[in-house]
């Protein structure tokens, strides 16, 4: 394991990406509360996923995390593998499906040298991860590579010119009077794991170029508005201050396209 993507493995292994914020215990209720608050901050996801088409169909996700995503695709009769990089999150996985008497061929793998052969899968699907892989562009041209001919890939990548991203240049570029700093080296330091990358409308195509369409859409997410608690990382009064005054309102109706979250739906 190289230098960058150790670096990305121990920070996701310290904690799964919402473990510390929404997750108090490994019991079926604990599992059942994470993924309540999961779905009220972002309520998007199971349209963008459309768990409920995935029936006998072969789905693959990478990045299962805290498995409450999976758990909704085993449920709606998926024929299900899912894959993370840290031993951390299959283990949670694992133990939430045992709780929920579920399927899935769970295992520690590299998005970016996926474990299976050549058009797999009917579906990929990752959530907020490939953006954490030190190469994006190998880890989706893994994802094409595993899609069967005409498979769909549901991807959620950073959006580069997001409110979330503005905030950040903001509290760790202009306030250190370092203007010419860039986003993307912003969101490299600060958001989550080192390396962190977000994309603009025109990156993102570019990564998807090899397949035969695709639809890319950004939302608002809690982050833009500041209406949770997420960001604890970046505590202090300034966000303190900002999250009474920001004008949610306004974002809502002239910046709905600088939202954080990318959302991706390709066609083999």
């Amino acid at each position: 394991m190289n230098t960058g993507k150790k670096a990305v493995h121990d920070f996701w292994d310290n904690a799964s990406c919402g473990e510390e914020l929404y997750l108090t215990g490994w019991s079926k209720n604990d599992y059942l509360k994470q993924s309540e608050i999961r779905y009220r901050l972002e309520p998007f996801i199971p349209k963008f996923a459309e768990f409920e088409q995935c029936r006998n169909r072969k789905v693959l996700e990478i990045g299962v995390g805290l498995g409450a995503d999976h758990q909704r695709f085993a449920e709606s009769g998926a024929i299900l593998t899912g894959i993370d990089l840290t031993q951390r999150a299959v283990d949670h996985t694992r133990r939430r499906f045992q709780a929920f008497s579920l399927n899935s061929d769970l295992r520690t793998a590299d998005a970016e040298n996926l474990p299976f052969g050549d058009e797999t899968f009917d579906l990929v699907y990752s959530w907020g991860v490939l953006h954490h892989s030190p190469d994006s562009a190998k880890a989706i041209n893994e994802v094409f590579r595993v899609l069967k001919p005409g498979g769909k890939a549901k991807i959620m990548i950073y959006h580069k010119y997001s409110f979330v991203g503005y905030m950040l240049w903001f509290r760790y570029a202009l306030l250190k009077l370092r203007p010419l700093t860039s986003l993307q080296s912003i969101y490299s330091k600060y958001l989550e794991s080192p390396g962190t990358k977000a994309y603009s409308m025109a990156e993102a195509r570019k990564l998807v170029g090899k397949f035969r369409s695709s639809e890319i859409s950004t939302v608002l997410t809690h982050g833009d508005l500041l209406s949770s608690s997420a960001g604890q990382r970046h505590n202090g009064t300034l966000l303190r201050i900002a999250r009474l005054i920001w004008p949610r309102w306004l974002i809502r109706a002239f910046f709905a396209k600088n939202g954080l979250f990318m959302l991706i739906t390709a066609i083999k």
